[in-house]
């Protein structure tokens, strides 16, 4: 009764292509936004965090994951490091756990190479 003919013929009318692109834009849009703001960037870190690991040596001073200090003594040939935490205090620690390298050592390569032309 209050319905016109013309409101109820349209309300029927099955979606056009564009429609339904434009549906599904915003749900691309949010995808974008979460792949450059949370996804990419974590990605980024972790990459970093690998590299950091694959590059320690003995000498480097570290920080574990539970905040110990210490000082690499001896790396395994897996993923176990021995750390010297104190004066004759070692310990075991697997190398994912170390959140960062506080004090990075020269490389033998690069000690030798810097000492050559010094003797001469």
């Amino acid at each position: 009764m209050f319905i016109s003919t013309a409101y109820a013929q349209a309300a029927g009318a099955p979606a056009s292509g564009g429609d339904v692109v434009m549906s599904l834009l915003p749900l691309v849009l949010i995808f974008v936004v979460f792949y450059f703001l949370l996804i990419r960037p974590q990605q980024k870190k972790m990459k970093e965090h690998r590299a950091m690991l694959d590059a320690l040596r003995r000498g480097d001073r570290v920080v574990t994951g539970g905040g110990i200090i210490g000082t690499i003594v001896k790396v395994g040939a897996d993923d176990e490091l021995q750390v010297e935490i104190a004066e004759g205090v070692r310990v075991r620690v697997m190398r994912p756990t170390i959140t960062a390298v506080i004090a990075k050592t020269e490389p033998a390569k690069a000690a030798e190479a810097a000492e050559t032309p010094a003797k001469k």
